[in-house]
């Protein structure tokens, strides 16, 4: 079974997520009324320059409770939404996707905020780079900004996602 919170190289399958979201919780899946999901995905152009590809690194265990945890704030937020979200690493091509999140609910206005939330918090707290490839050299570009038990930064990813 594909796990609800994962990291690592192979090609992300959203609907195999999906499918393991609705999995999760058989019992209330059939109520669902939204599946909301966002894929992130490597484009070929970055503050003025052609990107060629990027690299991800992260610190796997780390971001693993940190997926968790942007699960568990999600879900104390918007309770009757389900989350799942993948992140890759390692090399990646232009047009390849490096996050999938995929939430689940009775209903899309909440779906689509846990998932806007999801992908806001990464952003903040998982540690997890970018490097980014492009004609005359590379640049690390991303990683984790926050520090997870920050009240204010939780609030703007809330703030965001509610906008």
């Amino acid at each position: 079974m594909t796990p609800l919170f994962a990291i690592g190289a192979a090609p992300l399958e959203v609907d195999r997520i999906a499918a393991t979201l609705a999995g999760a919780a058989s019992d209330s899946a059939d109520s669902d009324g939204a599946v909301v999901t966002f894929l992130g995905l490597v484009r070929n152009h970055n503050m003025g320059r052609r990107v060629h590809y990027l690299e991800y690194e992260a610190y796997e265990p780390l971001a693993l409770k940190a997926f968790e945890r942007i699960g568990r704030e999600a879900a104390a937020r918007w309770p009757d939404a389900r989350l799942a979200l993948h992140h890759r690493v390692g090399r990646l091509e232009i047009g390849e996707a490096s996050i999938a999140i995929v939430v689940r609910s009775p209903h899309r206005g909440n779906a689509y905020a846990a998932c806007r939330y999801a992908i806001e918090r990464v952003k903040q707290i998982a540690p997890v780079w970018k490097r980014e490839f492009f004609d005359g050299g590379d640049v690390w570009v991303e990683g984790a900004t926050a520090n997870p038990d920050d009240e204010g930064a939780r609030a703007e990813a809330e703030r965001l996602a509610c906008a």
